[in-house]
């Protein structure tokens, strides 16, 4: 085993809103870590049933310190519970207990925690202060980041929410010990997409140490986790309510966001789904002729090297009303309904040349063209 690697400290710059992200091992258990966070009289931490049991009552333990209650709300765990019901549980909690708006969320978990615990955050007496902690490598290298708080709705992904700043990012490269192998694989989605779009030479670094990383080794992770943070943190300073470049980071997600609402939300994880995404939006990126077949080929090697897939699933649908729905049919009416579709036209995070990208449209048929030649 390699030695740990030293506590690093990624800044995000948003004026009065800024924030630090701290990355390294065993600070999750550490009081000093919550050290300057602002006094109030109560913490809740929100987690789920698998992480509970493995991390709650160490981060308790450190907040002890600082809040004179300490309370804990345990959801289900699956993308298939970001849901108001869900929600709800957070919000009977801090009710139950009496919380005021001087009330700390610690969100402990996951994309899907964290996203809810942030959501609820900005709801909860119109704003509460909250605090991520994140425990899976997609986490870490991203939904945790940024502000980004939604739950799901049947019809699309994260389309419920609202822009909210967390006071610090605690990444404890400790959690990645107990994280399942397809866990880890689908956060090393997250952070292939950042080579792509911003930092062809991280690209070229992740390709170079992709066994590395598979294999958990602690400098390895480090750095992917730190330049990710560092990358992502640049693009929200810039931009933090996604008027404009911050969209590039939605890199494979908008075909990504069809499979899994097309699926069903939990069939694939959120990595997965983006991990496709991103060979099909590359093979669109090719086909509009802005890259050539040998990146396409270089990014989908890569992927498949990380243990994901590389082909999109068939998402038709039988209706009795309508009949059946055509594959790029379905692909692109659940397109039509993403975030970043304006007036029901569907945008794209294309790869403008290695290291670059943008946001544009594409004519339907050359979509068609491209789900068709991607999908099993």
């Amino acid at each position: 085993m390699s030695l740990s690697p030293p506590i690093e400290r990624v800044s995000i710059d948003l004026a009065e809103r800024s924030y630090s992200i701290f990355v390294g091992n065993g600070m999750l258990g550490d009081a000093r870590t919550f050290a300057q966070l602002p006094a109030g009289n109560a913490a809740l931490i929100v987690t789920n049933i698998t992480i509970a049991s493995l991390y709650a009552a160490q981060l308790r333990s450190a907040l002890a310190v600082h809040f004179k209650q300490v309370h804990i709300v345990v959801l289900p765990d699956g993308e298939e519970h970001k849901t108001w019901q869900t929600l709800n549980l957070i919000f009977d909690s801090l009710l139950e207990h009496a919380c005021d708006r001087k009330t700390v969320l610690f969100a402990l978990g996951g994309g899907v925690v964290g996203d809810m615990t942030g959501f609820a955050a900005a709801s909860f007496m119109r704003g509460v202060p909250f605090v991520q902690v994140p425990t899976t490598l997609l986490a870490q290298v991203d939904s945790s980041v940024g502000g980004k708080t939604a739950i799901n709705h049947p019809l699309g992904k994260n389309m419920i929410g609202a822009f909210y700043q967390p006071l610090l990012v605690v990444c404890d490269l400790r959690t990645m010990e107990t994280l399942p192998q397809r866990e880890l694989s689908a956060g090393l989605a997250e952070v292939i997409k950042y080579g792509p779009i911003a930092d062809l030479a991280f690209f070229d670094w992740i390709e170079a140490n992709i066994e590395a990383l598979l294999a958990r080794q602690p400098v390895a992770l480090a750095y992917a986790v730190k330049r990710s943070c560092e990358i992502k943190a640049w693009v929200v300073g810039q931009d933090e309510r996604e008027s404009g470049l911050r969209a590039v980071l939605n890199f494979g997600h908008t075909f990504g966001h069809a499979i899994e609402a097309g699926l069903g939300y939990g069939k694939w994880l959120h990595g997965e789904a983006v991990a496709c995404g991103m060979v099909m939006a590359a093979h669109l990126s090719q086909r509009l002729g802005l890259i050539d077949e040998t990146f396409v080929r270089r990014l989908t090697d890569l992927i498949k090297a990380a243990g994901l897939p590389v082909t999109g699933p068939r998402l038709s649908r039988v209706n009795n009303a309508t009949g059946t729905m055509g594959n790029a049919d379905r692909y692109l009416a659940l397109m039509r309904v993403d975030k970043k579709a304006t007036a029901g036209e569907i945008k794209f995070v294309l790869i403008d040349r290695p290291g670059s990208a943008s946001v544009q449209g594409a004519p339907d048929a050359l979509v068609r063209q491209v789900i068709d030649s991607c999908c099993e």
